[in-house]
């Protein structure tokens, strides 16, 4: 699912064509601005902000391979994905080579561009999830440092007791942390972690959900619950309204 009016930049010098994509993509909730050639491409990409860029490849002025280089100068980040009748391997692995995010050739199916679309945007989006620049974490009576992979429990005066967690450890919990009293998706967190969803995946982090709990159930407010067909959710107690 992406965000309502992502933005979205349509370079294609067939202006019929592009009247049309533009038109089912708006149909679809895409904000689209469209441009005919590559120099006013490069116009409209530097006076807007958008969410991915769509470039035809061949275009008068300027085509699509070397407007994306200029883009990725400025943005290393921008979701790329080239359109063109071209179906030759040299300018497929030319495209990759440049940073597309992908590269569909014409004619295409428009449900599948549409797919295609919303995979990039998911994924793009979930880089840019601020979430993500967090590295230590306050859960209930423990300090959670990532990038060391210690967690600190708060003993109350005492002398602090510290754990150095293993690296799926630290990642899982890392993950618990950024949707503290939120549920945790099983296939976001398997997908993130492990790298694919499947039963072997899914086995492996019930084992490591159960070495966090035996960490954590040193506090008696904190604890993981399971969501049924969905998750996971890391409950802090007297946090929850």
């Amino acid at each position: 699912m992406t965000n309502n009016n992502d933005k979205i930049l349509l370079v294609e010098d067939d202006q019929n064509f592009g009247d049309v994509l533009r038109s089912y993509l708006e149909m679809h909730d895409y904000d689209v601005t469209l441009a005919t050639d590559g120099e006013q491409g490069w116009l409209k990409y530097n006076q807007g902000k958008y969410d991915l860029c769509i470039f035809d490849v061949m275009m008068p002025k300027k085509d699509g391979f070397t407007l994306a280089k200029e883009i990725r100068e400025k943005d290393k980040e921008m979701p790329i994905i080239f359109l063109t009748a071209k179906t030759m391997k040299e300018d497929v692995l030319k495209g990759f080579k440049i940073g597309a995010d992908d590269y569909i050739s014409k004619p295409f199916n428009s449900e599948e561009l549409l797919y295609r679309i919303q995979a990039i945007l998911k994924r793009s989006q979930a880089k840019s999830d601020p979430r993500e620049e967090i590295r230590e974490f306050e859960i209930g009576r423990f300090h959670f440092n990532y990038p060391l992979r210690i967690l600190t429990f708060d003993q109350g005066g005492a002398e602090e007791s510290k754990d150095k967690l293993s690296p799926k450890e630290a990642q899982l919990l890392r993950m618990f942390a950024m949707y503290k009293n939120d549920i945790l998706p099983r296939s976001e967190a398997l997908t993130k972690i492990w790298g694919e969803d499947n039963y072997f995946t899914a086995r492996s982090m019930d084992v490591f959900v159960t070495k966090l709990r035996k960490y954590l159930k040193r506090d008696e407010k904190i604890e993981i619950v399971n969501i049924h067909g969905n998750g996971f959710q890391l409950l802090i107690k007297e946090e929850v309204s």
